[in-house]
């Protein structure tokens, strides 16, 4: 039972911190995004002022040799697992898995989901510093010893 009322409490909580963080115009404000000065705000039309334009920084090559890298085989408790990572431009291009948890239901589940975030975080990433995804730690720890081990071979 007090499970269910301190529950209740910090659900309640939330709900009135984020309506209170709604601006005038009932709109919710988004940390750290600034808005974009108006005419109304400035007196001259958007157009006219300068705002710099966004510029891509210049490409650098990657900082691993190209090729398919092979990690060794970590222990996530449930089984192992085991990653190649695809090198191409010197930039982590794709994130194979070889080996994981899938002899029990739960694993087959629990990783199914989590293995499409590890691999898109690896790949935004270009490391292996991949955040922990929430019940699938064991998995994620491995993905990460795994994919360190791949990674220092393509140096």
């Amino acid at each position: 039972m007090k499970k269910v009322l301190l529950s209740l409490v910090v659900i309640l909580g939330f709900a009135f911190y984020a309506f209170g963080q709604k601006d005038k115009e009932g709109q919710a404000n988004e940390v750290g995004v600034l808005p974009l000065p108006t005419p109304a705000d400035t007196g001259t039309p958007i157009s006219d002022q300068n705002i710099p334009a966004q510029t891509n920084p210049p490409a650098s090559p990657g900082k691993y040799r190209d090729g398919e890298y092979t990690g060794d085989s970590a222990d996530a408790y449930y089984g192992n697992v085991q990653v190649k990572v695809v090198i191409s431009g010197g930039k982590i291009s794709d994130v194979q898995f070889l080996d994981y948890p899938r002899d029990r239901r739960t694993s087959q589940l629990i990783n199914s989901q989590a293995m499409p975030f590890l691999k898109q975080e690896a790949i935004q990433a270009q490391n292996a510093n991949v955040d922990i995804i929430s019940g699938a730690t064991a998995t994620s720890e491995a993905f990460r010893q795994s994919l360190q081990s791949a990674l220092s071979k393509a140096i």
